[in-house]
């Protein structure tokens, strides 16, 4: 059963995640042939406060 974590800054809408579950779970079924009721995506939204880039956090960077 493939499991695929996706790590993104929050601020995404309904629309965009599902979009990102529909084509990672299809990218799963073509590469490992898996049928695509045993694939699992979970999105993960990150707090801009909580993710840093370059030694400062995104919501500073104005990400």
């Amino acid at each position: 059963m493939p499991f695929a974590q996706i790590y993104m800054l929050e601020g995404r809408t309904t629309e965009q995640k599902k979009a990102v579950i529909e084509k990672v779970t299809q990218a799963l079924v073509e590469a490992t042939g898996t049928p695509v009721a045993n694939v699992r995506v979970w999105i993960h939204d990150v707090p801009k406060e909580n993710w840093g880039i370059a030694g400062v956090s995104a919501k500073d960077l104005g990400r």
